[in-house]
């Protein structure tokens, strides 16, 4: 089919951590596959990471919504409640954007990862989100409220898309699966991610993946390798630093990427007895169905990941670490003493609607 037949599909992930890029991976490679052109719209970190795992697509410069995370938990619940007349600013930004876009290039579909503002009336338009409920340390009249003013936004798009699986074995719990729903269709992808489940020989005692907004990823990554140091265990860390060149000292037990391709990431899991890292959405999608020992440190004042970390561990799918607590000796031999259990939740489905 000649290039210029093809049917063209703008995507963009929003820029809060890498976890909205990585959840795209899949998505690209679904469309790829199917003989689309795929554009992606993004910046930063997040267009380095797909950038390196899809060299031979097309870019094009998009804003992101460029937050900043506060050094506690309340610092950060209160450092992004003073920040929404920015956020409200970059929808209504991003949308003067992908008009503009569209006017000048050809777009046949739109997929959104959690930004708002992109979608095109009178083009096919998805938005992506495991959030249909967004968890507030204020109470559940907090809750109701967010769901009004997400579902407001949601009912623009033509339908959406949650990366999870549908029954009661699912990832998400009370996010993907509330009581009320949209009223535009919503569809059941499946878990989207870029790992695969394969047997290979463990020669790492932990593979701990650092990632989210700063200033919490470098607080994270201080902890941590400052407690691994004190260790002789044999350790992998990627910083989730994909457009970086800096290096971090550390002992001779610690291996140090500040990015690893997905095919490498996938070695790295595959090769450790046990991971840590964040709760963030596509971080689980990654880890969980693979059947690995997860200890889950939620990012401070991030309630999606607290509430992640607790329902996956009340089911005993990992353990749950808040990081004021993080002692690594202690999560070690809980570690040991834990009993997990490994669930089977198929692979992702076929995109609807394309």
């Amino acid at each position: 089919m000649p290039s210029n037949s093809k049917p063209v599909v703008l995507i963009a992930p929003l820029d809060w951590g890498l976890g909205h890029a990585t959840r795209c991976v899949p998505i690209v490679n679904s469309l790829i596959n199917a003989d689309f052109e795929v554009i992606i719209a993004a910046e930063g970190a997040q267009k380095a990471l797909l950038q390196n795992e899809f060299p031979h697509i097309k870019f094009t410069h998009l804003p992101g919504y460029r937050l900043r995370y506060g050094r506690t938990k309340w610092g950060t619940i209160f450092k992004v409640f003073f920040q929404v007349p920015k956020i409200l600013t970059a929808i209504r930004r991003e949308n003067k954007w992908i008009q503009k876009f569209a006017a000048e290039n050809r777009v046949d579909f739109v997929i959104s990862d959690n930004r708002y503002g992109f979608y095109l009336t009178g083009v096919p338009s998805f938005f992506i989100t495991h959030q249909l409920l967004i968890k507030t340390p204020f109470g559940k009249w907090s809750e109701r409220v967010l769901q009004k003013m997400n579902y407001r936004f949601i009912r623009k798009f033509t339908a959406c898309w949650v990366p999870d699986h549908e029954g009661k074995i699912n990832l998400g719990g009370e996010l993907s699966h509330p009581d009320l729903m949209p009223s535009i269709p919503v569809h059941y992808l499946g878990h989207l991610s870029r790992m695969k489940r394969e047997e290979r020989e463990i020669i790492n005692d932990l593979l701990v993946i650092i990632s989210g907004p700063e200033p919490q990823r470098s607080l994270f990554e201080k902890m941590i390798v400052d407690q691994l140091s004190q260790t002789d265990l044999s350790v992998i860390v990627v910083r989730g630093l994909p457009n970086t060149s800096s290096t971090l000292h550390v002992s001779d037990n610690i291996k140090v990427y500040n990015h690893l391709s997905a095919v490498d990431l996938n070695n790295a899991i595959s090769e450790s007895s046990a991971i840590i890292s964040r709760s963030g959405y596509s971080t689980v999608m990654d880890l969980i169905p693979l059947h690995k020992k997860c200890i889950f440190v939620p990012t401070p004042g991030q309630t999606e990941q607290e509430y992640l970390a607790d329902y996956l561990s009340e089911n005993s799918m990992c353990i749950n670490v808040r990081q004021r607590d993080f002692d690594l000796i202690a999560v070690l031999k809980k570690l040991e003493e834990a009993d997990f259990v490994f669930r089977d939740f198929g692979r992702d489905k076929a995109l609807p609607c394309l």
